[in-house]
């Protein structure tokens, strides 16, 4: 059906608490509804746990993930409302979305493919056929009291996916692991509710309400925040490079669930706790390694690992209680009337007689659309140009980063070992203290190739080419040339001129002469130095160390 949007624009579906703020009453249209809430805060009683306690060494943390990744789309799931982060409250919902008696759901073609490129990307079994589910709960913000989900046999399985991270003391040691996926599946987002502690209710935007979800759902195999972290980052590089998801945790396009647990090896898992919508992977990482660390300080005092959702503060690095989870939820699963079977088709063969190929997913056709994987791009740039495999991560990590250092070794004879050095330290280092990212950098690949090239051929120094970077980021405008001519930067290569400022350096410094006449060779580097801050650092350092020696010796 044709998307709606009127009566609706600028509009926020008003929750009255209750005084004793243990349920609210919706009111929409007519209708009321009870809603009944969970308030938690943190016991103001309440400390984080003592990190540094000794830990049983026999007990491990166990750690498996639900991973909501919004589908890089631009209409919905089941409906042609626009997909967007920031416009006006409720101004992008459709009849469907508002679940408006008679609106029926459209599968959105676009999400199913995907879904099935993430599932191809992530080694799955994509299956031909999958069905749709009602889940059924009731939140305020979903107003059809269920979402539509994948339940009994989602749209791909069985895959995995590779990680690595670092260890060692210097943090340089890659390790690598990979965790099994044990599905991926389609379901609606939610709306999003807007809690005013202030006036004593909550407001219902539904601009999310159908945004089209793959809940990515990986096995118990991880041990660590750290090795979460790493797995999430991996994922998202991913979803990124696949265009399938932007994956901006920030603005809840990767929405995470860690299932945390500790016991014994060899004996069966233990009680799991569920720290939800973590968004962020460094709070992921905290909120995991607290949580394990939490759940054996329990256990050896004797306590007992309750079955409940926990939610992580920020603020004060600690999970806090929000439901118990105890007694099983019954979601009342049933196939969705309102929607076939979804098949796709191995390859243009396989179609049924008579069906339009162009209009159906095809997974031969989106196999080919792969790219290249940030997995296969890191071990590219090592095998190519020699780098380190720590660099070749810092590359991948920073969108747009590879191309960058590729451009800039395109357009030098440098090598790109040393090509790297100034992409690693001047480039990002001006880039993160300014928290720009690479396609604001003011400084061009071309311009830091031609800087390069000046200082390869011997026309301006390594130190000198630090300055003339700076300048080159505060006056882009200006070229490498014009900034070395106007700063009086070029190297001094005229011999007699280097001999005659090495001369004044001797004489005026007839103590130190001496002691390296002595044999105390180390104090000629304060002789260079001395050269090096009158010539504000234009001179070749190996020369100038050649005339001291033949001037002293």
């Amino acid at each position: 059906m044709a998307a709606s949007t009127s009566g609706y624009s600028g509009v926020l579906f008003r929750l009255r608490k209750y005084a004793n703020k243990s349920q609210s009453l919706c009111h929409i249209g007519n209708s009321n509804f009870i809603i009944r809430t969970t308030w938690t805060t943190g016991c103001k009683h309440q400390h984080q746990l003592n990190t540094q306690i000794e830990s049983l060494p026999q007990m491990v943390g166990v750690v498996g993930l639900e991973i909501h990744a919004q589908i890089h789309s631009k209409s919905k799931l089941f409906s042609g409302s626009h997909v967007s982060f920031s416009d006006p409250p409720n101004s992008l919902v459709s009849h469907f979305d508002a679940s408006l008696p008679g609106t029926l759901p459209v599968l959105n073609r676009r999400c199913v493919e995907a879904a099935v490129l993430t599932g191809l990307a992530l080694n799955c079994t994509i299956n031909k056929k999958s069905l749709f589910d009602r889940k059924h709960y009731f939140y305020a913000d979903m107003p059809a009291g269920y979402q539509i989900t994948q339940q009994r046999l989602p749209i791909a399985v069985n895959g995995t996916l590779s990680y690595s991270h670092f260890e060692g003391r210097k943090r340089n040691h890659v390790v690598t692991k990979s965790v099994k996926i044990k599905q991926i599946q389609l379901e609606q987002d939610s709306g999003k509710s807007l809690h005013d502690d202030e006036r004593s209710q909550t407001l219902i935007d539904l601009n999310r309400a159908g945004v089209g979800l793959m809940e990515l759902v990986m096995e118990p195999e991880m041990c660590c925040g750290e090795e979460a972290g790493a797995a999430v980052r991996e994922l998202q590089l991913i979803l990124q490079a696949l265009g399938t998801c932007q994956a901006n945790m920030a603005e809840g396009q990767l929405r995470v669930d860690a299932n945390v647990s500790v016991h014994h090896p060899g004996e069966p898992l233990g009680v799991r706790t569920e720290v939800k919508n973590i968004n962020s992977v460094r709070h992921l990482a905290k909120a995991i390694d607290y949580e394990i660390q939490r759940q054996m300080e329990v256990l050896q005092s004797g306590g007992t690992v309750l079955n409940e959702t926990r939610a992580f503060d920020s603020k004060s690095g600690i999970t806090i209680p929000m439901r118990d989870k105890e007694g099983l939820q019954d979601y009342r699963f049933m196939p969705e009337p309102n929607l076939p079977p979804l098949f796709v088709y191995e390859s243009e063969a396989s179609v049924p007689a008579g069906a339009d190929s162009t209009q159906l997913v095809l997974i031969d056709r989106l196999s080919s659309q792969l790219p290249e994987l940030p997995s296969v791009t890191r071990t590219r740039l090592v095998e190519t140009y020699g780098i380190l495999r720590e660099h070749s991560f810092t590359l991948v990590n920073e969108d747009g980063l590879v191309d960058y250092f590729e451009s800039v070794v395109k357009m030098t004879k440098t090598e790109p070992r040393k090509v790297i050095g100034w992409v690693m330290n001047e480039l990002m280092g001006n880039l993160n203290l300014q928290n720009l990212k690479v396609s604001q950098s003011p400084v061009s690949p071309c311009a830091l190739a031609e800087m390069i090239n000046l200082v390869r051929s011997g026309h301006i120094s390594s130190s000198t080419a630090k300055k003339v970077f700076q300048e080159m980021w505060k006056t882009p405008e200006k070229t490498v040339e014009q900034i070395v001519k106007e700063q009086d930067l070029w190297m001094i290569n005229d011999k007699e001129e280097l001999r005659q400022i090495c001369q004044r350096i001797v004489d005026s410094h007839s103590e130190e002469v001496q002691i390296i006449r002595g044999g105390n060779k180390k104090v000629l580097n304060k002789l260079m130095g001395e050269i090096q801050k009158e010539t504000k650092g234009k001179t070749n350092p190996l020369q100038v160390k050649a005339i001291l020696e033949e001037m002293i010796f």
